[in-house]
């Protein structure tokens, strides 16, 4: 049974371990592969496994021995699930790996929003506390979130691990999903999307990215916001439009805001988040911790398994 890992680089730089996966057998692992090379370095190959490299219809269709596509992702539209059904090719992802240290993420990014933790160190650093008069200063307003409201959009397993740590923060926690759950009104008050844009004080982005989201962050819904709103997204880049977010920031309608995710990834040189007034990027790493990651793995070599044994899990429906 020949194996490839296409780009096994992001999910495993060198701190785990693929020797598990090479238990199965014939295993070449790949860095990266440029799409128009993901056919030939899958070759003979019956499993390959992708995390960001592109598995077109053509690609699917002309591998010859193809029978499993494993994405160590959970997104997985990166891979014509289509064009796999029609040739038999099972294709399985990993649904729920990373939904504590998302929302961990998420709260960092917010507690630097209130804090500047980062820019106040480095002052620090610069010299900036040695030569102050004063015994304290601060270079940025600072923001105690007790009381405060934290406006949620989507409620899945991130959205409500994000409202729990929120609330023993001692905020308010409202949330807008198209299908709230009965338990979960302990959590939060689930609000129309028109109330929680007024009504938050913080607002952070758990949904996915479907032609109802896309965009949800737009000149329209940003006027509709409190002043002075703070906004962490590190969800998909594409929930915002990032000219209108940063122009919003310019006139100081936002506060400030927190990216791990943009538009088009590695973020490029014209993106306006980049030159905007009081806006925190962090290079999608929401989802890295060591041990997030060796979640990841493992769960997708749980898949191989499964499918080995003839009864594969996480199977994405073409």
């Amino acid at each position: 049974m020949k194996i490839v890992v296409l780009d096994g680089y992001s999910i495993n730089p060198g701190d785990l371990s693929w020797d598990r996966l090479a238990l199965l057998g014939d295993l070449t692992v790949h860095d990266r592969t440029p799409k128009v090379e993901a056919l030939s370095r899958i070759g003979q190959a019956e499993i390959a496994l992708t995390n960001k490299t592109v598995l077109s219809a053509e690609t699917l269709t002309q591998a010859p021995n193809l029978k499993y596509v494993g994405v160590l992702a959970t997104g997985y539209n990166i891979v014509d699930v289509r064009a796999a059904a029609a040739k038999g090719i099972v294709v399985a992802n990993v649904p729920s790996y990373g939904t504590e240290a998302v929302a961990q993420f998420a709260i960092a990014l917010m507690l630097e929003l209130c804090h500047h933790v980062g820019l106040h160190s480095r002052l620090v650093a610069e010299g900036r506390w040695e030569k102050n008069l004063d015994y304290s200063f601060w270079e940025t307003p600072l923001v105690e979130l007790v009381g405060k409201v934290l406006g949620v959009i989507g409620f899945g397993r991130i959205g409500r691990q994000t409202a729990k740590i929120a609330r023993a923060l001692g905020m308010r926690v409202v949330a807008h999903t198209p299908h709230p759950e009965p338990e979960d009104a302990d959590l939060a008050e689930f609000v129309s999307l028109d109330r929680l844009l007024s009504d938050s004080d913080v607002i952070t982005l758990h949904c996915p990215l479907t032609p109802s989201t896309e965009g949800i962050i737009n000149k329209a819904n940003l006027a509709k916001m409190k002043k002075g709103v703070l906004i962490v997204n590190n969800s998909r880049g594409q929930l915002v439009v990032e000219e209108d977010l940063a122009a919003a920031l310019e006139s100081g309608q936002v506060q400030a805001a927190a990216v791990d995710v943009v538009s088009a990834e590695p973020i490029r040189s014209d993106n306006p988040l980049l030159k905007a007034k009081n806006c925190l990027i962090t290079p999608h790493i929401s989802w890295a911790p060591k041990e997030t990651r060796q979640r990841l793995l493992n769960t997708a070599i749980d898949n191989v398994e499964a499918f080995l044994k003839g009864a594969p899990a996480n199977v994405i429906k073409g």
